[in-house]
C-alpha cells in the first residue's frame, strides 16, 4: 500500500493487503482466561491467567463499481498496472477471501482502531439478493495465531553401572495379597 494509495482511497484498512472499499463494522475481543480452583475450605481460589488469542469480527463491503478505480489506482501507484491485472468484480474479492482463508498462512490486519499480525480467517460469511448483487457484503471472522518457537536437544544417556542403587524410589501404590485358587496357598 502506497501513500498516494491511502490518501485517495481515505482509508488504511486492510485484511492480509486486500482493502475493503467500506467498513461497516469492527468487533475487537480480548479475553483473559482467569483459572478457578476449588479447595477443602472457602471459596475457590485463583492462581493464575492467560490472556486468549484475540478475535476479530469485520463487517465489510466491495462495489463493482469501486473496484476498477481501486485497481487502476493500486497499479498507478505500485508501478504493476498490466492489462487485466487489476481487479475487475466483486467475484475477484471473493475469491482473493477464500484464497487467503484456504492458504493457512497468518498475516497482518489493519482496522481503524489498532494492527493485528499473525490472523488467520475462522469464517467469511456472505449473502447475495437482488440488492446486493453487485457488491460484496461479508462478514470475516478471524483469531489470532500464537507462534512459538521451538527447538531439540540432543541428549548423551549414560549407562548406569547400578541402576538399582542410583536411581530414585517411586511409590508404585498399596499392595495387597491375594489368595491363589490354585493351590490353596498365597
Amino acid at each position: 500500500m502506497g501513500l498516494l494509495q491511502t490518501i485517495l482511497l481515505k482509508q488504511g484498512r486492510n485484511i492480509g493487503g486486500i482493502l475493503p472499499n467500506v467498513t461497516i463494522s469492527e468487533q475487537h475481543t480480548d479475553t483473559l482466561t482467569i483459572t478457578d480452583h476449588p479447595v477443602e475450605l472457602g471459596a475457590q481460589i485463583s492462581d493464575h491467567a492467560y490472556k486468549m488469542p484475540t478475535e476479530l469480527v469485520m463487517q465489510v463491503g466491495w462495489s463493482d463499481s469501486s473496484l476498477a478505480l481501486t485497481g487502476v489506482i493500486s497499479g498507478i501507484v505500485s508501478g504493476t498496472l498490466l492489462s487485466g491485472s487489476a481487479i475487475q468484480s466483486v467475484k475477484d474479492v471473493y475469491t482473493q477471501l477464500l484464497a487467503l482463508q484456504e492458504s493457512r498462512v497468518p498475516f497482518d490486519v489493519v482496522t481503524g482502531k489498532r494492527s493485528y499480525r499473525n490472523m488467520l480467517i475462522r469464517s467469511i460469511a456472505v449473502t447475495t439478493d437482488q440488492a446486493t448483487e453487485a457488491a460484496l457484503m461479508a462478514t470475516i471472522t478471524m483469531r489470532q495465531v500464537i507462534i512459538v518457537e521451538t527447538s531439540t536437544t540432543a541428549l548423551k544417556v549414560k549407562a548406569q553401572a547400578n541402576p538399582s542403587a542410583t536411581s530414585p524410589t517411586q511409590n508404585s501404590g498399596t499392595a495387597t495379597l491375594k489368595q491363589s485358587i490354585h493351590a490353596g496357598g498365597w
